[in-house]
């Protein structure tokens, strides 16, 4: 078993057949456009395979997204607090006088 394997002899008819039918100029072109192919299809099946990796890691983040949203509505909210407590502390208190008419 040499470089090709045991089906060295079918894979030189192959070739052979290549060569007669596409011709010794578009054989390599072929050649360049199956690997593509073959590339192409690697990579979309990898991909077909990768979401479920994908969806473990956008959950974190959109938990962390939501925890990011959280905390800037309570400093929202601490900030409309203080706002309010500073603008209670300036106003004069106004004490109700018994009016005597």
């Amino acid at each position: 078993m040499g470089l090709l394997g045991s089906h060295g002899l079918e894979f030189i008819v192959v070739l052979v057949v290549a060569l007669l039918v596409f011709g010794p100029k578009r054989l390599p072109e072929m050649g360049s456009a199956i690997g593509k192919s073959i590339s192409s299809f690697r990579n979309g099946m990898s991909e077909l395979s990768k979401p479920k990796e994908e969806e473990v890691v956008t959950t974190p983040s959109a938990t962390e997204t939501a925890r990011l949203e959280l905390e800037a509505i309570e400093r929202e909210l601490a900030a409309k607090k203080a706002a309010l407590a500073a603008q209670e502390a300036a106003q004069p208190e106004i004490h109700a006088t018994p009016t005597h008419e």
